[in-house]
Parts: C-alpha cells; structure tokens; sequence
C-alpha cells in the first residue's frame, strides 16, 4: 500500500510521498485560477468550481477566497453555498449534503496529526472522513474536526468548534460543540431569535 493508498484509507501517511505533493500542486494552480477570476466572469467561476470539486450538484456557488487540498475529496450537493475564506482540508472525503450554507471562515479539516510529539515529528498524519447532512447552516468560523458526522437540519452556531457527531434537527454551539436544543415546527415563524416573519410567503 502507497502513501496515497494509506491516506485515503484513513491510515498514517507521508504526505510527500507517491505523488501527494504532486497532486496538491495541481490543485493549488486549479485553486489560484479560481481566487483570481474577474468576479464578473460567472461562467469562468463556476468552470473553476467544478474543476475543483470531485462531485457537484446543481447551483453550486463558492465566494473566493477559497482553499482546499485536494479538491477531488469534496463533494457537494444541489444548493451549496460557501461564503468567503472557506477552507476544506480535504485529505480524506468530505461529503456535503443539500442545501448546505456555510458563513465566513468555516473550516473542515479532515486531516491531523499524532498527539505525542516524537510520532508527530515523524512526519505521518492522517485524514479520517467528515460527512454533513441536507439542509445545514454552518455560522461563521465554525471549526469542523476529523471524523465529524453532522445530521441533517442542523444549525451550528458562530464560533463553533465540531468535535463529536451531532443529531439531526438540533441547534448545537460551543467549544467543545454541544447540542443546545431541537428544532421544532414552531421555528418556522421566526426568522431570527423572537421576531416573526412579517411576511406570507417564507
């Protein structure tokens, strides 16, 4: 088994080795095209997001700045949208969901490291998969950790750090991120904290 094999198969990895570096220097030339497209250009934009990406769906839409490793680990669903100086540590697979929102600088990182510093210094890492649900808004500088399973319909609030799996139809906040309460039917009148919509039609 390579380097790559490994890595992908959730084992301790070199990174430089059997063509990983490679790899990521092809996708920081694809990433670069992406951050530097005239914002006019929408065609050329979403050209760049799919070359990017592993898999896509329908109306993908991604605010440069923009950085990932691989790219080709990330797949997203229909309605994706990810506002600026979002980071994908993509070096296991990263599966999103539709109708996924995420704020400014959310970070998912697949990959860490060895928490004794001998075997950190080592050089072997590891990614292990991150997997989001339908219909979930990430708040800004929400940080997701390796081997995170996020339900479907969940709300992570701003400032969030992700370290364990959260349920599905919950609000989740904090550092460590702990469920705050359930999303109900009543949720549904409201468009921020106690004031209702004024409006037929949401």
């Amino acid at each position: 088994m390579d380097h790559k094999e490994r890595m992908l198969a959730g084992l301790p990895y070199k990174a430089w080795l059997d063509g990983l570096a490679e790899e990521q220097m092809a996708n920081k030339k694809r990433v670069y095209k992406f951050n530097h497209c005239p914002p006019e250009d929408l065609d050329k934009i979403e050209e760049y997001t799919r070359d990017i990406l592993g898999q896509a769906g329908k109306n993908v839409k991604i605010m440069a700045p923009f950085s990932c490793d691989y790219g080709r680990h990330i797949e997203v669903g229909d309605n994706f949208f990810a506002n600026y100086n979002c980071v994908i540590l993509d070096v296991a697979k990263v599966t999103i969901g539709d109708n996924v929102m995420l704020a400014p600088n959310v970070t998912i990182s697949t990959a860490g490291h060895p928490v004794h510093p001998l075997s950190r210094n080592s050089g072997y890492e590891y990614g292990i998969p991150i997997k989001i649900g339908n219909n979930v808004w990430l708040g800004a500088n929400v940080m997701v950790n390796p081997g995170v399973t996020i339900g479907d319909n969940v709300v992570i609030g701003s400032g969030s750090v992700v370290t364990k799996d959260i349920p599905d139809n919950v609000i989740a906040v904090g550092n460590p991120c702990r469920v705050l309460r359930e999303i109900t039917d009543e949720d549904r009148h409201y468009y921020y904290k106690n004031n209702r919509f004024d409006i037929e039609d949401y």
